[in-house]
């Protein structure tokens, strides 16, 4: 049964925003402090204004359209790799940080091949879930429960 120790880092991250967070308190009554916020740029969600392309078709005269391009989910993919480099920054400058990172399964996803060794061992559970919109003490409630669980 692991346990929210002082020191271990939270990121909270969706595929817009981010915060990485720590456990200022003790593992019976956990107290996060926001270490740093990460947001994607507005321009980056805005997408192309561009309809979709055609291809020709076998056939005389036939096209058909390609599928328009998914630029919130592109760039959400984009920031998860970037948050990755951001918490393996963080991590190395902590020396032996634990982590917990709690976001949707797709963000996760997007965030492991870019997780290096060291932040691989610092990583004490993942939670997938969308905790972006929760209040500091509610996040560590449900990271408390997740890491009890783990």
């Amino acid at each position: 049964m692991a346990r929210m120790a002082k020191g271990t880092l939270i990121l909270v991250a969706d595929g817009e925003k981010a915060l990485i967070l720590e456990n200022a308190g003790t593992p019976d009554a956990p107290e996060l402090s926001v270490v740093s916020r990460h947001a994607v740029p507005p321009e980056a969600l805005a997408g192309a204004t561009d309809r979709p392309g055609r291809m020709a078709d076998k056939g005389p005269g036939q096209r058909s359209a390609l599928e328009q391009a998914d630029y919130a989910r592109l760039a959400g993919e984009a920031f998860a790799a970037d948050l990755a480099g951001v918490i393996e920054v963080e991590v190395a400058g902590r020396g032996s940080a634990r982590l917990v990172i709690a976001a949707p399964a797709p963000i996760l996803g997007a965030m492991r091949p870019h997780l290096g060794a060291a932040t691989g061992r610092a990583l004490a559970a993942e939670c997938a879930k969308t905790l972006t919109g929760h209040p500091l003490p509610q996040i560590a409630k449900i990271v408390a429960a997740e890491l009890e669980a783990a």
